[in-house]
C-alpha cells in the first residue's frame, strides 16, 4: 500500500452558492412555539450559546428555522445540531434531518460558539418572534445571500477564541465526544464511557505540510456539521518534507488541529505518518519526543487517539512490536487512558501485501499494553476479496481500527471501485469497526474528496465541489451514528 504524494499548486476558483428552503408548520404550533437563548459559558473573548426550541402547541412542528443578528465584532464559529448560513451579521440556523420534528410539549436544542462580547438580537423562529405569537402556516422562504453561504464570517472576528479552551468551557453538547466520552478497548471492540461498543467514522487530512489550506475552521465546520464526522485524523508525515524538517513547527500545527477538532466535538487521531523508510524504529527517538509533547499537552482531553506507526513496511512484526513496546510507555507516562493504534505488517495490511501471516504473528506475540488496537488499511480498487478475507480474519481475532482507506487504487488515484468499497463498509458496520477515509483535500488524485482549487476558494459546503469519491463517502458518513 505504498503511496507517493506530492505538493500540488491549486488555482483559486470562486463559487457562488444559492439555496432556498421551505418550512411547513401548523397554525397551532406556530402560535405556541418559542426559541429561548442561553449563554452556557463565557470566557471573555468568546462564549458558548444555546437555543432551546419548545413546541407548546397541540400539533407537531415538522421543521424549524431560527435567525438572529449579532453586532459588529461578534460572529459564530463552530456549531452543532443545526445547519447554518450567514450574510454579514445575520445568521440563520435550520434543523438537521434528525431533529426537525418536535412533538407537542417537546423541545430540541442546538448550539454554537460565538466570538466577541455581543449576544443575539432580533430573533425569529419560522418568521415570527422567538418569544411566540401567531404566525403563517408556511415559514418564510430563505433568501439566497448575494455571497456564498458560509460557516465563517465574511470578515475575521476581531477576537479569536482561545487556542486552548478555558477549563470552564464545556465541550459542545450532542457531539460524538459529548455523547461517548473517553473511549476504551473492550475485548475486540472500541467502546464508549458507558461500555457500549461503537463505530467512529471520519476523514483523514492529507499531509499537513502540503494541504494545510484544506484544514481550516470553515472546512472543519463542514466536516463536523454537514458530513457529521466523528473523528479527524491529523496526518503528519515524518520524512517527505514533514516533521524532521521542523519538529517544533509541526508539533505546533498538530496542537492547533487537535484544538480545532476538540472545539467541534470530534475525536482526533494523532497520526505519526511514517512512510519511507518503512521501519518505525528509524524514527524512534523523534517519536518519543513528539508523543511526549502531544500527550503532555492533551492528557486531560477525552478525545485523543494516538496512531504511532502509519504503514510499517519491509520489517517483520517483531520489529514493529519492539517499537510499540517502547513508544506506548512514553504516552502512558503522560496519558494513562488514551487509545493507542499500532500499525501492522506490509503497509498495515496484516501481511496481506506480503506473507499474510500478520494476524497469527500478533496473536502469538501481542503488544505488551492494554487499551490498544491494531491498524488495517485498504484501497478497494486494488484490494479484492483476498484482502477482504484477511480483514475479516483480523476482526474476528483482534481489536482493529481502519485508519485509512480509499475507494480507488493503492496509489490513492485512478478508478473507484464503489461495489468493493461497499463490501468493506458493510463488514465494518456489522462488526462496529471504526474507519477513516483518505483524504480531506483537493489533491489532483481521485482519492481527494474535493476538486482542485476548492481549498483556495474556501468552497467546502455542499456537494458541488466534490469528486465522485467525495460524494460517495460523504453520503455514507452523514447517516445517523449508532452510539
Amino acid at each position: 500500500m505504498r503511496r507517493s504524494r506530492s505538493l500540488i499548486l491549486s488555482v483559486a476558483v470562486a463559487v457562488a452558492a444559492a439555496g432556498t428552503a421551505l418550512y411547513v408548520v401548523s397554525p397551532a404550533s406556530a402560535a405556541a412555539t418559542t426559541a429561548t437563548f442561553s449563554k452556557v459559558s463565557d470566557w471573555g473573548s468568546g462564549w458558548q450559546g444555546e437555543y432551546t426550541i419548545t413546541n407548546g402547541g397541540t400539533s407537531a412542528l415538522t421543521s424549524w428555522q431560527v435567525e438572529f443578528d449579532l453586532p459588529s465584532g461578534s460572529s459564530v464559529g463552530s456549531y452543532w445540531d443545526a445547519l447554518l448560513t450567514s450574510s454579514g451579521q445575520h445568521f440563520t440556523f435550520t434543523n438537521r434531518n434528525y431533529n426537525g420534528t418536535i412533538a407537542p410539549g417537546a423541545s430540541v436544542k442546538f448550539g454554537f460558539l460565538g466570538s466577541g462580547s455581543g449576544t443575539p438580537s432580533g430573533c425569529k423562529l419560522n418568521g415570527v418572534s422567538c418569544s411566540g405569537g401567531s404566525g403563517p402556516t408556511t415559514a418564510p422562504t430563505t433568501t439566497a445571500p448575494t455571497t456564498p453561504p458560509t460557516t465563517k464570517p465574511t470578515t475575521a472576528p476581531t477576537t479569536r477564541p482561545p487556542t486552548t479552551p478555558p477549563v470552564t468551557t464545556s465541550p459542545p453538547t450532542g457531539t460524538p465526544v459529548s455523547r461517548n466520552g473517553q473511549l476504551r478497548v473492550c475485548g475486540r471492540q472500541l467502546c464508549n464511557a458507558q461500555g457500549k461498543a461503537i463505530q467512529l467514522r471520519g476523514m483523514s487530512t492529507h499531509g499537513i505540510q502540503w494541504y494545510a489550506g484544506c484544514v481550516t475552521d470553515a472546512s472543519l465546520n463542514v466536516l463536523a456539521n454537514e458530513w457529521r464526522a466523528d473523528v479527524l485524523r491529523i496526518s503528519m508525515y515524518i520524512q517527505e518534507g514533514g516533521y524532521e524538517t521542523d519538529p517544533a513547527g509541526f508539533t505546533a500545527k498538530v496542537h492547533d488541529y487537535i484544538e480545532k477538532a476538540t472545539a467541534r466535538g470530534m475525536y482526533a487521531i494523532v497520526d505519526w505518518h511514517m512512510l519511507t523508510p518503512g521501519d518505525p524504529n528509524f524514527n524512534l527517538a523523534r517519536a518519543k519526543t513528539f508523543f511526549t509533547e502531544i500527550a503532555s499537552r492533551h492528557k486531560n482531553k477525552n478525545n485523543i487517539i494516538y496512531e504511532i506507526a502509519n504503514e510499517p513496511s519491509g520489517v517483520n512484526w517483531n520489529s514493529i512490536k519492539s517499537y510499540a513496546d517502547q513508544i506506548i510507555p512514553v504516552i502512558r507516562a503522560q496519558d494513562s487512558d488514551g487509545v493507542v493504534l499500532v500499525g501492522t505488517e506490509d503497509w498495515s495490511s496484516f501481511g496481506a501485501s506480503g506473507e499474510n501471516k500478520g494476524v497469527e504473528r500478533i496473536k502469538a506475540n501481542p503488544v505488551n499494553a492494554s487499551n490498544i488496537m491494531y491498524v488495517f488499511h485498504f484501497y478497494a480498487a486494488s484490494h479484492d476479496d483476498y484482502y477482504l478475507n484477511t480483514f475479516r480474519n483480523a476482526i474476528a481475532n483482534l481489536p482493529v481500527f481502519v485508519t485509512e482507506f480509499g475507494t480507488q487504487k493503492a496509489s490513492g488515484d485512478e478508478e473507484n471501485n464503489f461495489a468493493q468499497s461497499q463490501k468493506y463498509l458493510d463488514l465494518m458496520r456489522d462488526n462496529k469497526v471504526s474507519w477513516v477515509n483518505w483524504n480531506y483535500s483537493d489533491d489532483q488524485r481521485s482519492g481527494a474528496v474535493f476538486t482542485q482549487g476548492t481549498c483556495a476558494a474556501g468552497a467546502f459546503s455542499g456537494t458541488s465541489r466534490l469528486k465522485p469519491a467525495g460524494a460517495w463517502i460523504r453520503e455514507r458518513m452523514s447517516t445517523p451514528d449508532d452510539f
